[in-house]
């Protein structure tokens, strides 16, 4: 069973208390349902995240840092306020140039 930060009900969190980069990746799954997940990933600089598809759509909002997302070959440079949708099955990769947090939200696709 995956812990979650919030509540599946009406509810807030403050992003900047729960950042944190240990050394590669950290995830926080923020809250989950049936459809969508809501995850805070943090990456300290240099981490990468060999490329890979996730069976889900996604999205990418990111809230510091900078980072290269390379999707389906092509790359997107990430930064505070960058919103990236990735379809299903989409190939992926990720490096961050500095530390890096950002909310990815999986999503079934229909």
């Amino acid at each position: 069973m995956t812990t979650t930060l919030l509540p599946l009900q009406s509810s807030a969190i403050q992003l900047r208390d729960t950042i944190e980069y240990p050394a590669g990746v950290s995830s926080k799954v923020l809250i989950k349902d049936n459809n969508c997940q809501y995850n805070l990933l943090c990456l300290a600089a240099g981490s990468e995240v060999a490329e890979h598809f996730s069976p889900r759509n996604a999205t990418v909002n990111v809230i510091e840092g900078k980072g290269i997302l390379t999707l389906e070959g092509k790359d997107i440079v990430l930064e505070s306020g960058v919103f990236v949708f990735m379809p299903a099955r989409a190939l992926h990769a990720l490096k961050a140039e500095s530390n890096l947090a950002f909310i990815l939200t999986l999503s079934e696709p229909h």
